[in-house]
């Protein structure tokens, strides 16, 4: 049996990283995640059954987590301070989208209204998981609304910015400059402990969240320990797109076409309101337009981080939007189910 998982595993490895190189000799953007995302996610749903072990996704985290923290030097910490507006404002876009998802979901599919609300609440996907448990919702439906909505986000976020040519609008140089063996073990060693810190107090994204914030208090402080090697981000978004690719299924796009479709329909939909408060937010903001779109688009943390690193487009900032969007929308989600299903209750 343990034979046989570690065959699975190393199978889903190399199948990603066969997409990944494929990707990048076909200059598609992002190689790294979407080419082993979109190999990955074609095999498995084509019954395939490979595997990818947590321990790659949290190492994947991992990489982006602190790669993003070595980002805050003092003087990117005042430029985000500038766009505290802007970023209270994608919080609150975050939250409408969330009511016009479960709209749109109660009208056009069967599912009751607490599982169109966490189906449509733009927070991490686990934690919209655990929450729709909690509450009595249907897990898989869930799962499903939001594993569509993070491909849909990851795959055509990065070719329309390609497309547009905005690569490198807003740089952002990460406060080390030089990989130190000694530094970079200490800096790997501090920065696991936040993860598991956060992972022990069961706060959301924890192996994103605990590295950054250990790495971003070093780096504000003026302590650079060291850079990562160049090829650790790489390695980073690999397991990110290998993670991604094996959430998918043989019976996938089966099992609900209609919640499927409907799902797509409310994330193209909400794209294409991010794109347009982007564009409104720029006359409050000195940031580029494709930075405030990257912050207010409906993916994840991790995977909008990815795209402003890679297109250098403001990953301080980027990262700043979907950190407090995300945290704003796990506490209110929960407390926001229970007073509209009382109103629901009230009014029936």
């Amino acid at each position: 049996m343990v034979r046989n998982i570690g065959w699975r595993v190393l199978g889903g490895f190399a199948i990603a990283l066969i997409g990944a190189l494929l990707a990048v000799r076909a200059h598609i953007p992002l190689p790294w995640m979407l080419g082993a995302l979109l190999l990955t996610a074609a095999t498995r749903i084509g019954g395939l059954g490979t595997a990818c072990p947590r321990p790659a996704r949290n190492g994947g985290q991992w990489v982006i987590g602190t790669s993003l923290g070595l980002y805050f030097t003092p003087q990117v910490i005042g430029h985000i301070g500038s766009n505290a507006g802007p970023i209270i404002v994608g919080m609150l876009f975050a939250l409408a989208l969330a009511f016009m998802g479960t709209a749109i979901l109660r009208r056009y599919t069967d599912v009751d209204f607490k599982t169109a609300w966490f189906a449509s609440a733009i927070g991490g996907a686990s934690e919209m998981a655990s929450l729709a448990e909690r509450h009595g919702a249907r897990i898989d439906r869930v799962a499903t609304a939001h594993s569509v909505r993070v491909l849909l986000v990851v795959v055509t976020v990065p070719f329309i910015f390609q497309w547009w040519g905005v690569a490198g609008l807003d740089p952002t140089i990460p406060g080390p400059r030089e990989v130190h063996g000694a530094g970079l073990a200490l800096l790997i060693a501090l920065t696991c402990i936040g993860g598991t810190a956060f992972m022990k107090l069961r706060l959301p994204n924890p192996w994103v969240l605990g590295p950054m914030l250990v790495a971003m208090m070093l780096t504000a402080s003026g302590i650079e320990l060291s850079a990562l090697p160049d090829y650790v981000p790489k390695v980073g978004q690999l397991f990110i797109g290998w993670s991604l690719g094996d959430r998918y299924r043989p019976d996938f796009f089966r099992a609900a076409p209609r919640f499927i479709a409907a799902v797509a329909a409310f994330t193209i939909t909400a794209l294409a309101l991010a794109f347009g408060l982007g564009a409104l937010l720029s006359w409050w903001s000195a940031a580029p337009i494709p930075t405030l779109i990257l912050g207010t688009t409906p993916g994840g943390i991790a995977e909008m981080a990815i795209t402003a690193k890679v297109l250098q487009l403001g990953v301080p900032v980027v990262t700043a939007f979907h950190v407090t969007r995300m945290v704003f929308v796990v506490i209110v989600t929960g407390p926001l189910y229970a007073v509209l299903a009382a109103r629901q209750a009230e009014s029936a």
